[in-house]
């Protein structure tokens, strides 16, 4: 028996020299750089794509790897099952064993969009539809549409984002953009009025972010919000009205020309805080969180006027003559009329 066994040795020897010599072949292809068409490729896997259609599919827009070759490792490695759907950006110099680490790992790639303090809805959504590495997913719905399938439960959308930079998956959708920054602005809004101040005349937490809208609107300076804050507050609590030109020019629309006058002051709609007292129904733009901090905790003072001085601060006042005054000195001819 051990005479019939004997001549077999030197196959098994060839056969294991064959594996080391195929695995050592496989391990320099799997880190051997692929050469690009471009320096930097993107592309997409769709979801539902198995790893070999997505093989083909990187080797087809100028990633030169063998498809077979991604496939084969993808497979010995246990991972051709643990790719993930998304954007991907590879660069000179990748090699096929990171490129399948990048797609099992779902190491996708980012941009950003910018939501800024003091925008408007529309304003948002015009940046979130046009931002080109988005799915407009929102084009051609209602506002009702959008609140309704991010899970809002608001009948206006006025305010109700948090205005930040927000980095997403590329070719992923505007939704997923707003639904992060409306529960962004539920979470600081929540915070903000947990730590309000308890004098302060407002009844509830959106009554608080539709001032601090109001205050993000008027304040030029970061280190005149607490003031602005509190002229408010002040008219609030003595049944004054707010007297506040930008709530004027939000109820305007499309029909603010650039110049307020007088007609338009005296002229009565919901946001117009010159005719009705309190607080108007909505917010008018998405307030950062200085503002909203402002918004709970005035700054205390005894103001209950203010006046842009024009470099961006603001003149505050106690009494009307005074502020007659401020307006004289600062705006002079620059008045409604």
């Amino acid at each position: 028996m051990r005479r019939l066994l004997q001549p077999a040795a030197p196959y098994l020897l060839l056969l294991g020299a064959l594996l080391v010599a195929l695995a050592s072949a496989g391990f320099w292809l799997a880190h051997r750089p692929v050469e690009l068409r471009a320096p930097v490729i993107d592309f997409t896997v769709q979801r539902g794509l198995g790893m070999r259609q997505a093989a083909n599919h990187i080797a087809a827009v100028g990633v030169g790897v063998n498809p077979r070759l991604l496939t084969w490792l993808a497979q010995l490695t246990g991972r051709a099952n643990r790719i993930k759907a998304g954007s991907y950006e590879v660069q000179a110099g990748v090699t096929p064993w990171q490129l399948i680490l990048k797609l099992s790992d779902g190491d996708v790639s980012q941009a950003s969009v910018l939501l800024v303090e003091g925008w408007t809805f529309r304003q948002m959504r015009q940046a979130l539809e046009t931002a080109p590495e988005l799915v407009p997913d929102t084009a051609g719905l209602s506002d009702a549409e959008i609140l309704s399938r991010i899970g809002a439960t608001e009948a206006h959308p006025e305010g109700l984002f948090f205005p930040d930079t927000y980095l997403f998956d590329k070719r992923s959708g505007a939704f997923a953009v707003l639904k992060r920054a409306y529960g962004a602005m539920q979470q600081r809004l929540a915070q903000a009025w947990a730590e309000r101040d308890p004098t302060l005349p407002l009844k509830n937490p959106y009554e608080a972010l539709i001032l601090a809208s109001i205050i993000e609107k008027e304040t030029g300076r970061p280190e005149d919000r607490g003031l602005v804050a509190s002229v408010f507050a002040n008219r609030l609590r003595i049944g004054m009205p707010l007297q506040t030109d930008p709530t004027v020019i939000y109820g305007l629309g499309h029909d603010f020309d650039g110049k307020l006058r007088r007609k338009e002051l005296d002229t009565d709609h919901p946001w117009n805080t010159y005719t009705r007292p309190g607080l108007p129904p909505t917010p008018i733009a998405m307030p950062g969180p200085d503002a909203l901090r402002a918004a709970v905790r005035p700054q205390p003072s005894e103001f209950l006027y203010f006046v842009a001085r024009g470099d961006g601060s603001s003149e505050f006042s106690r009494n009307l003559a005074d502020h007659n005054r401020a307006v004289d000195r600062y705006l002079r001819n620059g008045r409604p009329n």
